[in-house]
C-alpha cells in the first residue's frame, strides 16, 4: 500500500525525514512544505535525486496559517512537523480536524502536555499524535524503553546522548547542528527525573560526570532539560531511578556554567546604558557565529544503561548507538537521528502500529520495533546484558 506523507519545514531535519519517508515509508508521494517555495523545491529535488525517483514535491505553505495549510496537506496519511515547537499545538488540532497522523520534533514539554490533552479528540478522529520525536527527546527515550525490555525487572535507567563535531576546535569544541534557541532552552531551567521512584526537579547544567564511551573516548555529561519529555511521569512508581544527561567534550560544561552564572541565559530584560536587552538574545547573537560551521562533520551518541533483575539475578542492560556524518547522502548524524526517528514514528502510525490518540513518545511504539527500523536504515544499535 502506498502512503501519502507531508513534512512541514524544509530545513535540515525536515529534508532528512522526507528522504527517509520516501525510501522506507512505502511512499506514493511526500509533500515537502515550507513557507519558502525555493527551500521546499530544493529539498524535494535533493530527496528525489537521492532516492532515484520523483516522489517528493515541494509545496509552499505557512504553518502560521493553519486554515490555508489544511488545503495544502488535505488527503495525506501522516505528517512530520519539523518546525519550531510553538506551532505544534495548532498543527495537532489541524491533524485531528483533517484526519491525518502527526509526529513532531517537539522541544517544549509544556506544549507537549497540551497536545497530549487532546487524546480523546485524536482517538475519535482515528489518528495518532506523537509529540517530542527526534534524537532527544525521541530516539533516546525509545532506546531507553528498549533497554528496559531486556530485563525482567528494570529498576534504574540512565540515558546519555549528545551531538558533537567529529573534529572539535577549541575553545568551544562544539558545533551547532540545530536552532540555538533549542540549545539554550536545554541548558536553562530544571529537568524532571525520577529519584527514589518519584518525580524530582534537577537544575540544568548540574551534576557533571565523566564518561568513557566505547569507540568515542572520554566525554563529560551534565543535566539538561526536556530530554526525557514525559517519561518521568509515565514511569513514576515503576522505576526507582530515571536520569538523562547530555554529552559534550571535556570543558564545555564549565564554560556554560560560567555563562549561566553571568546571567547570559536569563530571559528577563535588563537595562544597558540607554538600551534594554534580553541577555539570552545577546548570548545567541554572540555565540551562534562562533559555533556554526556548515561544513563540519558530526557524531551523535546515545548510550543507555538499565540496571535491574534478569532471571532472578542482578543485571545491567547496555544499549548504544554511535552515528557519524554520512558522506554518501550528505546528511549529518544529527539530521539522521532526529529526522529519522520522527519519520519512523510517522511510518509506524500509517501502518497502524502506533495506537490511536495523543500518545507520549515512550508509549507510542515498542522499543524493539524502533530498533528494528533503525537497523533497517543501517544505524548500528548495539545491546548487551551483563549479569552482576
Amino acid at each position: 500500500m502506498a502512503f501519502r506523507y507531508a513534512v512541514l519545514g524544509a530545513g535540515r531535519q525536515g529534508v532528512a525525514a522526507a528522504y527517509d519517508l520516501a525510501r522506507f515509508g512505502d511512499a506514493g508521494q511526500v509533500l515537502l512544505v515550507d513557507a519558502c517555495a525555493e527551500a521546499a523545491d530544493a529539498g524535494a529535488n535533493r530527496v528525489n535525486r537521492l532516492v532515484g525517483r520523483d516522489v517528493a514535491v515541494g509545496v509552499q505553505g505557512d504553518v502560521a496559517q493553519p486554515e490555508r495549510l489544511g488545503r495544502v496537506v488535505s488527503g495525506v496519511d501522516a505528517a512530520v512537523s519539523a518546525v519550531p515547537y510553538r506551532y505544534n499545538l495548532g498543527l495537532t488540532r489541524l491533524a485531528i480536524r483533517e484526519g491525518f497522523h502527526l509526529c513532531d520534533l517537539g522541544g517544549n514539554t509544556g506544549v507537549t502536555l497540551s497536545q497530549l490533552a487532546l487524546d480523546e479528540d485524536a482517538r475519535r478522529a482515528g489518528v495518532s499524535i506523537v509529540p517530542d520525536c527526534g534524537m532527544g527527546p525521541g530516539l533516546n527515550v525509545s532506546l531507553g524503553v528498549y533497554a528496559m525490555s531486556l530485563l525482567d525487572e528494570p529498576q534504574d535507567l540512565y540515558i546519555y546522548d549528545g551531538g558533537l563535531p567529529l573534529h572539535p576546535v577549541p575553545p568551544w569544541n562544539y558545533v551547532l547542528t540545530f536552532n540555538i534557541g533549542g540549545l539554550t532552552n536545554e541548558y536553562a531551567g530544571n529537568a524532571h527525573f525520577l529519584r527514589n521512584g518519584h518525580v524530582a526537579e534537577v537544575p540544568g547544567l548540574s551534576e557533571v560526570e565523566e564518561l568513557d564511551i566505547p569507540g568515542v573516548g572520554t566525554l563529560e555529561a551534565a543535566v539538561t532539560t526536556g530530554g526525557l519529555s514525559t517519561m518521568a511521569w509515565t514511569f513514576e512508581g515503576k522505576l526507582r531511578t530515571l536520569e538523562n544527561k547530555t554529552l559534550r567534550y571535556p570543558g564545555h560544561w564549565a564554560l556554560m556554567q560560567a555563562y549561566a552564572q553571568l546571567g547570559l541565559l536569563d530571559l528577563e530584560p535588563i537595562r544597558v546604558g540607554e538600551v534594554t536587552v534580553v541577555p539570552r538574545e545577546v548570548f545567541h547573537a554572540l555565540l551562534e557565529p562562533k559555533i556554526t560551521d556548515p561544513e563540519a562533520r558530526d557524531i551523535c551518541i546515545i548510550y543507555v544503561r538499565c540496571k535491574g533483575i534478569k532471571a532472578g539475578s542482578p543485571a545491567e542492560a547496555v544499549v548504544s548507538l554511535v552515528d557519524r556524518y554520512d558522506e554518501t547522502t550528505g546528511f549529518r548524524a544529527m539530521e539522521r537521528l532526529t529526522g529519522w526517528h520522527a519519520s519512523i514514528m510517522a511510518i509506524l502510525a500509517a501502518r497502524g502500529v502506533v495506537p490511536r490518540g495523543a500518545i507520549p513518545v515512550e508509549r507510542a511504539a515498542p522499543g524493539d520495533a524502533i530498533v528494528a527500523e533503525a537497523r533497517l536504515r543501517g544505524l548500528e544499535v548495539q545491546s548487551e546484558i551483563h549479569q552482576r
